[in-house]
């Protein structure tokens, strides 16, 4: 079960939770799925979950799903609330355990280049709205048919932040970041041919953007978007 005592973490032998994270940055630990042996991430969910209320895993399998499943159903026999707030999401391998009556506040606008794009976005969208943000979704509005955006662009204006995420050569993020006036963060996914080089060509022309309140992060990173997306609506509901 681990211990935790008064360091601020529950050490499980294999990891230490990081219990106090909330209370230091207003967001609890969120779970790393990838990699994560399949004898330890039920646990490590289950534990997170008595202290927080509530769990975010990125980047889960849909058998690591089954295996935290199957851990709050063993786990919390008589509390059947906990399984109906575990949801999976296949495209953007989420894994939430997540209140249902949760509030969102604010408005993030997550945009995606093409329908290839959706997953990275989805990550994005997933992670804002688990911490409260409410998100609209703009998907396929891509430099390709330009006419797609403008259609949607008074909307996208409305939103305190917006992400951007493409692939290719990564153009998406620079035409928003002239058509709004609050903080584009570009994600560049690894979608493309050749020299896309799995996302570094529109990583690179990101980092090269002539557009302003453009920001970059890395390749294929939705959930840190999402997560900088929320602290910047965070701020603007405080403000609004």
């Amino acid at each position: 079960m681990g211990t935790e005592g008064d360091k601020g973490y529950l050490d499980m032998g294999f990891a230490r939770l990081d219990t106090m994270r909330a209370a230091r940055t207003g967001f609890p630990e969120v779970v790393f799925c990838e990699g994560k042996a399949d004898a330890h991430i039920g646990e490590i969910f289950c534990r997170l979950y008595e202290k927080n209320g509530e769990v975010l895993g990125t980047r889960a399998t849909p058998g690591q799903a089954e295996i935290v499943k199957r851990a709050l159903e063993e786990g919390y026999v008589a509390d059947s609330g906990v399984v109906d707030m575990f949801s999976y999401d296949a495209v953007s391998r989420i894994i939430k355990i997540e209140k249902n009556d949760k509030e969102r506040k604010g408005l993030v606008a997550i945009c995606s280049g093409g329908t290839a794009d959706i997953p990275v976005a989805e990550e994005a969208a997933a992670t804002a709205e688990f911490f409260g943000a409410k998100v609209a979704r703009f998907y396929d509005v891509g430099v390709s048919g330009l006419h797609r955006l403008m259609s949607v662009i008074d909307e996208i204006r409305n939103a305190n932040c917006i992400v951007a995420v493409a692939g290719m050569e990564g153009a998406l993020p620079s035409v928003l970041g002239g058509l709004v006036e609050n903080p584009v963060i570009a994600v560049p996914t690894s979608i493309g041919y050749g020299v896309a080089e799995g996302g570094r060509t529109a990583l690179n022309a990101m980092l090269t953007s002539c557009a302003n309140g453009v920001v970059v992060v890395n390749i294929d990173n939705g959930y840190g978007a999402g997560y900088v997306a929320t602290q910047i609506n965070r701020l603007a509901v405080r403000v609004f």
